[in-house]
């Protein structure tokens, strides 16, 4: 614990200290985005109400992963927040919250024990697997959403990975061994990040 308290204070410290940077880009907002930022993140499994513990844990994550990750790096660069980049924002929050399901699926029954109330264990797996899949398919929805005001054809190009986000819902289903759902972590991560790479080049070619 004495290793982690330290671990997670030096990377909060380098995060917070590297953003300042920013500011003069983003202006005294992104002071705010931080301070928020580091206390959520000290407040998903700390102090005397973790949110983890109380079934808040994706809901925080979409926030922050998401609307807060985009909306602020969009802001950065452009000064403002469009249809589009709130649009963007919503499948790599969704995506981000897949994976916290995929690992609090594996764990639900350790923590049942630990009293940790995701809600894979509030509501059962058959909830989680609800959650994924409409994640999933809220986040191949979106890039049509982002497209259809000037058509652009380019729009379907995070359509590519639909097969593999198939997958994904089968293996989460069937899947029971500890190690496939491990694996299946893994891959629920590289799935965001090929998503994310392929939504902004379609983003980009589209202009």
């Amino acid at each position: 614990p004495a290793v982690m308290r330290r671990a997670m204070a030096g990377t909060f410290t380098i995060a917070f200290v590297t953003g300042l940077g920013l500011l003069p880009f983003g202006g005294p907002w992104l002071l705010v985005i931080g301070v928020a930022s580091v206390l959520c993140g000290i407040a998903y499994t700390g102090g005397p109400w973790p949110l983890g513990y109380h079934g808040l844990g994706d809901v925080f994550v979409f926030l922050f992963f998401g609307l807060v990750a985009v909306g602020a790096t969009a802001f950065v660069q452009t000064g403002q927040l469009t249809r589009e980049v709130l649009l963007a924002a919503v499948p790599i929050g969704l995506l981000s919250a897949n994976i916290l399901v995929v690992n609090n699926y594996r764990d639900v029954e350790t923590d049942r024990v630990a009293g940790k109330r995701t809600l894979v264990v509030r509501f059962g797996r058959r909830f989680a697997r609800a959650q994924f899949n409409l994640s999933l398919l809220a986040a191949f929805v979106i890039p049509f959403l982002i497209a259809a005001p000037e058509r652009r054809e380019w729009g379907a190009l995070p359509c590519v990975l639909v097969p593999v986000a198939w997958r994904h819902a089968t293996r989460l289903r069937v899947q029971t061994e500890p190690a496939a759902q491990i694996r299946l972590l893994g891959d629920t991560g590289k799935l965001l990040a090929g998503y994310a790479v392929l939504l902004a080049a379609s983003l980009v070619v589209g202009r």
